[in-house]
Parts: C-alpha cells; structure tokens; sequence
C-alpha cells in the first residue's frame, strides 16, 4: 500500500469545486510534484492533507489511517508536516523558539536534542542566529527555518508549498539541494512548487492540475520533455 492514497478527493468553497474527485497517491521515499498554474487547486490539496480543510467527499489515506476523519492537530503526531506557503514563521519568537514549536509531538528531552543538532548541522546559518526573531531573517533563512521547523517533528512525508517563492536564485538553487538531502535521508516529499521546471528535475514523478482536476501525470523526466507541458509551464 502507498504512503499517502488519495482518492476521489473534492473540496468546495462555496459553490465554487475547487477540487473534483482527483485521486493520486505518493509511494514512500519518493518525491511527488503538483504542478501547475496558479488557482489549479495544488495548494488546497495540501491544506486538506494537514486537515486545515475537510474535503466534501474522498478519502484520504495515510499509513493505513484515514485523515479525513482525523483532527488536524492529531496529523502531525502520525508523521506528516506541513511547510505552509509564505513560510509563516513565528516573527516575534526566535529561531530556537520556532524550532521548539515543531516540535511540540515529542517529549523525549535526548531526542528533542539530537533533532535539533540535526537540524543544526542542516541549517548553520539557523544556529548562528538561534537567539534572533524570526521575523527579522531574510526570505531563504526564514524558508530554511520553516522547513527545519518541520523537519523537529520527525515526519516521514513533508508537504512543502511552494519553497522558493520570492527568494534569489541562489537560495532557489540552495533550497532545492536541501529538499533533495532530506529526501536521501528517508523523507517522503510532496512538492507543491510554481517553479514547474525546477520542481520536475528533482522530482520522481508528478501530477498536472488544472480547474481542480488532474489532467495529466508521469514520470518527472518524461514531462520534463513533454512539448505540451513545456509549452505550458516551463516557458519554453
């Protein structure tokens, strides 16, 4: 059985069907991308996930657990953390704060301790500025720290929404090789990314959304090269 089975999942707002009976599913130690454009339902997807949004028909499974029936706050103690879009560290707490918050789940004193250094060793720049506000880091430190946030509650699968938004091109590319470490290190990812382009090439396969359907799927090296999904979004 997979990792994550989503199947027939619609969300509404409204009268608005945001998503239509999509189903995929993520194999464990993969990384899945959801491409596509702006409005096309990939950000909701993750939402509903995390349980921040119950899904109006569907189910979703996870480690043979049904999330649709699941609270919210109890998704993170089964291995699933969320790396929201925009980031949405705690501005006026610090970074060893924030890193704190991640991991509420845990009680163990040693292991909490071990993560962090982990954690640490991952991101320097984090532990160089620990006794800093969040609020007051750049845009690729405080992506770093959301993820390192994250990465305290020790999850088998990360839903990262869209991780280089409104960084340079050199935390682009740094962020990218980072998502790429933590998955060799036995992380399962499901990748929400604009960036279709960067998104496929460390992808190992992915799904297409328009209007909340799925129109198209495959191996990410195959539609990397397929003339449609270049056309359409990766500029070329």
């Amino acid at each position: 059985m997979s990792l994550l089975d989503v199947k027939r999942l619609s969300v509404n707002y409204g009268v608005i069907k945001a998503l239509k009976g999509i189903s995929f599913h993520v194999e464990k130690g993969e990384i899945v991308a959801l491409i596509g454009a702006n409005g096309a339902g990939k950000t909701t997807i993750l939402h509903t996930l995390s349980g921040l949004i119950k899904p109006a028909d569907g189910q979703i499974m996870y480690n043979d657990t049904d999330l649709v029936h699941t609270p919210g706050h109890k998704i993170v103690s089964l291995g699933m953390a969320h790396v929201p879009e925009g980031r949405r560290v705690f501005a006026d707490m610090t970074v060893l704060q924030n890193l704190k918050m991640g991991a509420y789940t845990r009680n163990d004193a040693a292991e909490f301790q071990s993560t962090l250094e982990m954690v640490y060793k991952r991101f320097p720049r984090l532990e160089e500025r620990k006794n800093q506000l969040s609020g007051t880091l750049s845009g690729g430190e405080q992506q770093m720290l959301a993820m390192g946030r994250a990465l305290m509650s020790h999850p088998d699968i990360i839903l990262m929404d869209e991780p280089s938004m409104g960084l340079s091109p050199i935390f682009v590319n740094e962020i990218f090789s980072i998502i790429e470490d933590v998955n060799k290190d036995g992380v399962t990812v499901l990748l929400v990314e604009q960036n279709a382009k960067k998104a496929l090439t460390i992808a190992d396969r992915a799904y297409v959304l328009e209007t909340g359907s799925i129109v198209k799927e495959g191996i990410a090296d195959e539609l990397l090269s397929d003339e449609s999904i270049r056309k359409a979004y990766l500029g070329e």
